[in-house]
């Protein structure tokens, strides 16, 4: 294939894929004498140049001529397959995290190489925590926008008249995947199945409490999970990459480590469990690093990065490779005072240390090796950057913050403006422009000489401070300031009429009399203490659409407890079960981690069914009570799943 194209000489171009190996035998400072030496003026010679193989006489010599990637062979149009797109996100993951970013402690070659073969967004931005960055990749705004404040207990949720990526791209012809940590919201109309997701497979929650084949769900039904949990979810997404290589697909991988609990496979804590570890260059973060913690960290790190590797050289062993972008980046800062280049702030702080995220895009036909941005960009920018690539035009409900990068990532950014970035967490918030960092307490830094925010400058830039104040405090004005324990007010949701299952966790019900939650930090909780007949948990709930469900508890209970009589009771119905057999389920966990946790065990949970109800629309509470208690206690109490009769025929004919 031939591209014509503007420059100063007259080349004859191969294709970019053509090229690949042979320019990455060459360093960009060869690259550019070769083009000066080859008449190419300097001043010309961007960022985004690519070099071009051309044979002369002799045939051994090899010269050097470049070029833009034409941007026609980025259309998506008619002769021109649409790319693929595989995004993976990380959780916990700090900039520092990286071997490309100087830290000597790890080796992440497989992440590196696709800084090499692609681009590297310098000054990327995420959100503070979890939940929040998920929703601005998902749905190009901010997070306080649209609901979200908390990573619990309802808090986490999106609203669901936000418009999300995968709908956009199912709706561009695209079969949609989802592969790990949600954590934008369990029950339907907030689940990934109902948020443009063909395919689902992993936990809703905000974190898990086991790692090595634990409970998870595939589209709604619960299943067991296969290995180690990172492995596993990267199986997934290969196969369904395989399974839909007919048509172009969307991936979402959002890996869940290296949040905690802190487990990895031996093979990768064995090279960290008594290694040295050369501290943060900040003494001030230095000061508080854990180094066991640290050590598991980084073992889950290059686990991670094994697993890239291995998912991109299946792209590229399967012929696909050259069509698909992979994006890399985190959630946000690092979850513990480890190597972050002395950047101040870790999770949950917005400073920079807590909000800048690596951020890499590997597109072969498209974006030039070695490419780097340095304007700042965010998780808000990629879904109509990704847009745009595919050639998908959509019209969005709701003003979009993010902007495609599309120009900063091809070269083709000569009338690219400055704009400004804003972020909040707990009643905190920022603004950042491409040089300065504007705190809401009034601290301002220049985080391109002093990235470690050490120098406030605000007396000394009282202009900077005023313009950058203003638009932070309109920006403010229009959206919402929460704090991340404010209460949640949108209902949980139940008997949504396109779901089959839907789960009511222990995470979102409220124990009464002694019953008590395994862990304060609720997401992968059980209700215990079940004791007496007067104990009770309940689920404020609003059930969505009428029909019948086949009601489950997933428990444990002691042999010597087997035999109490359960009644669950919504609005005037209730339906009765014995527990008949016993589930001797031990807390699973600490034996697999590197580090001891601060959220909880988990069990091997089981299910008994509890009977059929009738649910009919409206705002309800449900109420779980023991008629009878047999023992000591009545059961450790996980969850309730809700199955619609009759779904899975009906929504099987709609899915086809």
């Amino acid at each position: 294939m031939r591209h014509s194209i503007k420059a100063s000489l007259s080349l004859d171009c191969l294709e970019l894929s053509a090229l690949r190996e042979s320019v990455a035998l060459l360093d960009r400072p060869t690259q550019i004498r070769l083009l000066v030496e080859n008449g190419y003026p300097r001043e010309s010679i961007k960022m985004s140049l690519i070099p071009i193989w051309k044979k002369v006489a002799l045939g051994l010599f090899v010269t050097f001529a470049g070029t833009l990637i034409p941007s026609e062979i980025c259309l998506a149009k008619d002769g021109v397959k649409q790319p693929n797109v595989v995004v993976i996100l990380t959780d916990d993951q700090g900039w520092g995290d990286l071997s490309l970013h100087g830290n000597p402690n790890l080796s992440t070659p497989n992440i590196d190489t696709m800084a090499r073969d692609g681009a590297e967004i310098d000054r990327f931005y995420v959100c503070a925590v979890c939940s929040p960055t998920r929703a601005e990749f998902l749905t190009g705004r901010y997070h306080n926008r649209s609901g979200v404040y908390s990573t619990s207990a309802g808090g986490e949720r999106f609203n669901s008249d936000e418009q999300t990526i995968a709908e956009v791209f199912r709706e561009g012809g695209y079969a949609t995947g989802c592969y790990g940590k949600w954590h934008s919201g369990m029950q339907y109309p907030y689940h990934p199945n109902a948020r443009g997701f063909d395919d689902y497979y992993g936990f809703c929650s905000g974190h898990w409490g086991n790692y090595f084949s634990p409970m998870l769900e595939h589209n709604g039904r619960l299943v067991k999970g296969d290995g180690f949990i990172v492995d596993d979810l990267t199986n997934r997404t290969i196969q369904f990459i395989d399974s839909h290589r007919d048509q172009p697909f969307f991936v979402y991988l959002a890996l869940n480590t290296p949040h905690s609990p802190m487990q990895v496979p031996d093979q990768y804590w064995q090279k960290f469990a008594d290694k040295e570890i050369v501290p943060d260059p900040e003494a001030a973060n230095a000061k508080k690093e854990n180094l066991v913690h640290t050590r598991a960290a980084l073992a889950m790190c290059e686990n991670i990065d094994a697993n890239v590797g291995r998912l991109i050289e299946h792209l590229d062993t399967i012929g696909v490779g050259e069509d698909t972008i992979v994006i890399y980046f985190s959630d946000n800062g690092p979850n513990g005072a480890r190597f972050n280049a002395g950047m101040r702030g870790r999770k949950g702080s917005t400073n920079e240390g807590g909000l800048r995220s690596p951020c890499l895009v590997r597109y072969p036909r498209c974006i030039a090796p070695g490419t780097k941005v340095n304007r700042i960009a965010g998780a808000i920018d990629l879904l109509p950057t990704l847009a745009d690539f595919a050639g998908i035009k959509f019209d969005a409900p709701k003003p979009l913050d993010g902007k495609s990068i599309k120009p900063l990532l091809t070269g083709d950014a000569d009338d690219w403006k400055s704009r400004v970035m804003f972020s909040t967490w707990n009643k905190k918030a920022t603004v950042r422009d491409d040089r300065y960092r504007l705190q809401m307490n009034g601290g301002l830094y220049d985080i391109v000489n002093d990235p470690r925010e050490k120098s406030d400058l605000a007396k000394k830039k009282p202009q900077v401070v005023k313009r950058l104040k203003k638009q932070l405090d309109s920006w403010l004005a229009e959206t919402s300031l929460k704090s991340s324990r404010d209460t949640e007010t949108r209902p949980i949701t139940l008997a949504h009429p396109d779901a089959e299952y839907t789960q009511l966790p222990s995470r979102d019900a409220h124990g009464h009399g002694g019953v008590r939650r395994s862990n304060r930090f609720p997401n992968c909780t059980f209700m215990t203490n079940w004791k007496t007949s007067e104990d009770s948990i309940t689920w404020d709930v609003e059930v969505l659409d009428s029909g019948k469900y086949e009601v489950q508890m997933y428990y444990a209970c002691k042999q010597d407890d087997v035999g109490s009589n359960i009644e669950l009771s919504i609005g005037d119905q209730k339906i009765e079960k014995t527990i008949e057999v016993a589930n001797e389920a031990p807390l699973i966990g600490a034996a697999e981690d590197r580090f001891k946790r601060v959220e909880g065990y988990v069990r091997d949970w089981r299910p008994m069914t509890l009977g059929v109800v009738q649910l009919e629309p409206g705002k309800t509470t449900l109420t779980l009570r023991a008629q009878e208690v047999a023992g000591a206690e009545v059961a450790d109490m996980r969850l309730l799943l809700f199955r619609r009769l009759g779904a899975s025929e009906k929504l099987g004919v709609l899915r086809k």
